[in-house]
């Protein structure tokens, strides 16, 4: 284990290696004390044991702040677990390279009788996973997660025999499971959603909450250090780190949001200004991705406010449906369609991921705003993910893998069992709509109406064509153009379509020009 001051747990020496009979490998998402593979630990018997692995900083190339993130919350889980007289191995960046060696390395020194894990979210880890009892000669008990409400089987048994899923429907069927804001078997306020109440663009005089920050201690000072030093060519900055990275930490970052935000998050859950990267978001799930956070607990919370009369409905519902609705339904997706999902592309989207997305340098103000707020705080709310850079590389017919494995690197929350099918689904719509009714395009009408932005934009959001044209006016058009023949019989774009026919032969030839020159100058033209 390395050493280079105090080490952040105790070392094999120190909790007495032979007496060992169970080892728990934790992972870097699975920092829950009451994660399955540790709810019948054995003080005293069993060996905890977790590791910083090159491979998994580095299989993309990761947002510096979302490897600093996991190493500082990794570190305080065990310092904390130390502290309960548990005993722990811990290896630090540099021991191992992958978790096979650090597993290896583990049952060397422990000689368990068996290693008990929980299953982890993402396909690969899981596939190499499934071949650590022969690599060990250990037996590997392999547990659910159920930090989940939903289990693989149920979310099967919802999809069997259905052409398209939609999140509406598993979200009521987990409504009723959970008894999640019901009230005597039905709804609570008679309505299972209240999104169209949730759109509202942030008024001028709305003050924001300032955003809850912690300050790095000794253990995050150094991990910083570290890897500043050893992912210096990552994307993003270090310079403005403040996550929570222990539980008492993520505990009062939940209570802050209760209390300060939730009251308006569902109004403005939607909307994107200047200057403002969070507004009334609950910047959470890094901490519930992560296991620092339960999601019951936080579902709990929000119902319990707006049942106290402290936050509204529709900003309960709404926030409550993005973890028991989106973030079980993804899951369900990832797990159902993988490993095969990744590969698909409806719509032959070829175009590489332009430079702007890692450097923030482009005239398209909204663009700017989500890139380099993402470089500086490895966070943009959903509206900027799905409307802003998402909107772009669907319009623009980015490659899914480019724009997947973009999403994957920058965000401090992103795993692949969420990032993929959000993005395949989603933002690019190269599944062909298995859980999405439509593409999530818009021109820069929804964007100027969502924010602020356009009015402080080198281009002119009024204009249609041209190089004074907001590019996402004539992108939208010229992807429908594009894309007529896949699209063109989805009866939720039929209106779309109609108008399309309409527009006369020379509009459609100066679209299409934009378009082409647009791409010409950004390095994006298709020979």
């Amino acid at each position: 284990m390395s050493t280079g001051g105090e080490a952040p747990c105790g070392s094999a020496t120190e909790v007495g290696a032979a007496a060992q009979k169970t080892l728990r490998f934790i992972l870097g998402d699975q920092l829950d004390r009451d994660i399955s593979s540790l709810q019948d630990l054995q003080v005293g018997t069993d060996v905890v044991v977790a590791a910083e692995v090159r491979e998994e900083a580095t299989y993309v190339r990761h947002h510096k702040q979302k490897i600093a993130f996991l190493f500082c919350a990794m570190r305080h889980f065990f310092q904390a677990l130390s502290a309960e007289g548990i005993a722990t191995q811990y290896y630090e960046l540099g021991d191992h390279e992958s978790f096979r060696e650090a597993l290896a390395a583990a049952v060397e020194a422990h000689k368990p009788d068996r290693i008990v894990v929980t299953e982890p979210g993402e396909w690969r880890v899981r596939a190499d996973m499934r071949k650590w009892e022969t690599s060990t000669g250990v037996p590997v008990e392999i547990r659910d997660d159920d930090r989940f409400f939903a289990d693989h089987g149920m979310f099967r048994r919802f999809a069997q025999g259905r052409k398209e899923l939609r999140m509406e429907y598993f979200y009521r069927e987990l409504r009723k499971k959970t008894g999640i804001l019901m009230d005597n078997g039905k709804p609570a306020g008679e309505r299972w959603n209240y999104d169209k109440d949730n759109r509202k663009p942030l008024p001028k005089t709305l003050k924001v909450p300032a955003r809850r920050t912690y300050a790095p201690d000794e253990v995050t000072k150094a991990v910083l250090a570290l890897v500043e030093h050893e992912f210096a060519d990552h994307f993003g900055t270090l310079e403005r780190f403040n996550w929570p990275v222990t539980r008492a930490d993520a505990l009062d970052a939940l209570d802050h949001f209760i209390e300060h935000c939730l009251p308006r998050f569902g109004d403005y859950q939607d909307a994107l200004a200047t200057g403002e990267p969070f507004l009334f978001h609950a910047v959470l799930s890094p901490l519930i991705n992560s296991g620092l956070l339960r999601p019951r607990e936080v579902c709990a919370r929000a119902e319990a406010a707006w049942r106290a009369g402290d936050a509204p409905l529709n900003a309960v519902e709404g926030f409550i449906r993005q973890i028991l609705g989106w973030r079980e339904f993804i899951r369900g997706i990832y797990w159902l369609k993988m490993p095969e999902y990744r590969t698909s592309n409806a719509l032959n989207a070829g175009r590489p991921l332009p430079d702007f997305y890692w450097t923030g340098d482009t005239d398209m103000r909204c663009m700017r705003e989500a890139i380099t707020q993402t470089r500086d705080y490895a966070y943009a709310h959903h509206i900027q993910r799905l409307m802003v850079t998402g909107n772009f590389a669907l319009l623009a017919g980015i490659e899914p893998a480019q724009i997947e494995e973009w999403y994957l690197i920058v965000y401090a929350d992103a795993y692949e069992w969420v990032e993929l099918p959000n993005v395949h689904g989603m933002a690019t719509y190269a599944d062909n709509g298995l859980f999405a009714s439509k593409p999530y395009a818009a021109s820069g009408a929804y964007i100027d109406r969502m924010s602020n932005y356009c009015a402080d934009c080198s281009y002119n959001v009024k204009e249609k064509t041209g190089e004074e044209a907001c590019p996402f006016n004539y992108l939208y058009w010229d992807f429908l153009m594009r894309n007529a023949e896949n699209l063109r019989s989805n009866p939720r774009i039929g209106r779309i379509y109609a108008t399309l026919e309409r527009m006369s032969e020379q509009r459609k030839i100066a679209i299409a020009q934009s378009a082409d020159d647009f791409f010409e100058r950004n390095g994006l033209k298709i020979n």
